[in-house]
């Protein structure tokens, strides 16, 4: 078995850059991309079906020896994507922020719905490439939410194939009770961490401070390339946050890519990302 990752694309530059988010790490995980085009109905079939050769060049030209494929699907991509990537075995999904005309957007709270229409994780990414190195930090929010601990397994396997350093940040709790038991879930994630080999550090955000903006005054600080958080909810991306707040994390201002995690039922990927 092997890392599958499927990239939905719609010919524009975000959709190039999550083809070049994909393609390295097929690279890095000897995976294989599997590109994805929706349309409307049969008439445009042919036609996707000749750009997504061009496409699969795209992935080559980061990746020369990338294995890629391309499958084009007639219907909805809010109900395609979650089904391509069940057909496939897809253990994530790369997927850019912004459409174009004849493709519809996927933004906030549209790019919501694609994502709790899938059990495998999502990289939704903005114009930032990969850089040379890959993700070499990652900033992780953690709650009192017990699933919150999930996404740590899968923030810890792709921090293991780059050699990357975890960021942990929690929200600042005045609750002295609420305080003590996100300090015990921090030691808990951290102590995770260094049994997996991972290196991390630890942050409580400021009192009065508005989490959002602490997590990506972190992501700045730390120059991050990846902010992991877990969709808790069917319409909120985190249950710490409410649905108000996922474009202000999925649309970030500094072009972070953002790796969405469902809680997990059965998912292809078994509670791992990516397969090692």
């Amino acid at each position: 078995m092997h890392t599958k990752l499927l990239v939905p694309t719609d010919f524009t530059e975000v959709a190039h850059t999550a083809i070049n988010h994909a393609a390295r790490l097929a690279e890095t995980t000897k995976g294989e991309v599997v590109l994805l085009n929706v349309v409307d109905d049969k008439d445009g079939v042919a036609q996707a079906n000749k750009k997504m050769l061009e496409e699969e060049k795209i992935a080559k030209s980061f990746y020369p020896d990338c294995p890629v494929s391309s499958i084009v699907r007639i219907g909805n991509i809010f109900d395609v994507i979650g089904q391509a990537a069940t057909e496939i075995g897809a253990n994530i999904i790369i997927m850019g922020t912004h459409g174009a005309s004849g493709w519809q957007k996927v933004v906030g709270s549209h790019a919501l719905k694609v994502i709790t229409n899938s059990s495998a994780p999502f990289i939704v990414v903005q114009k930032q490439i990969m850089r040379p190195s890959g993700y070499d930090h990652i900033v992780v929010p953690l709650d009192l939410h017990k699933q919150t601990k999930q996404k740590l397994e899968l923030v810890g396997s792709m921090a293991l194939y780059f050699n990357s350093k975890v960021h942990l940040i929690s929200p600042y709790e005045s609750d002295e009770f609420l305080l003590n038991k996100l300090k015990a879930n921090i030691a808990w994630a951290k102590k995770y961490l260094a049994a997996e080999g991972v290196k991390s550090d630890a942050h409580i955000g400021k009192k009065g401070a508005n989490f959002i903006n602490e997590i990506l005054n972190l992501a700045s600080d730390v120059d991050a390339d990846l902010i992991s958080i877990m969709n808790l909810q069917k319409n909120s991306l985190m249950g710490m946050l409410g649905s108000t707040y996922e474009q202000s994390l999925i649309t970030n201002d500094l072009q972070t890519p953002v790796l969405c995690v469902n809680p997990l039922t059965n998912t292809v990927a078994s509670g791992s990302i990516l397969v090692r």
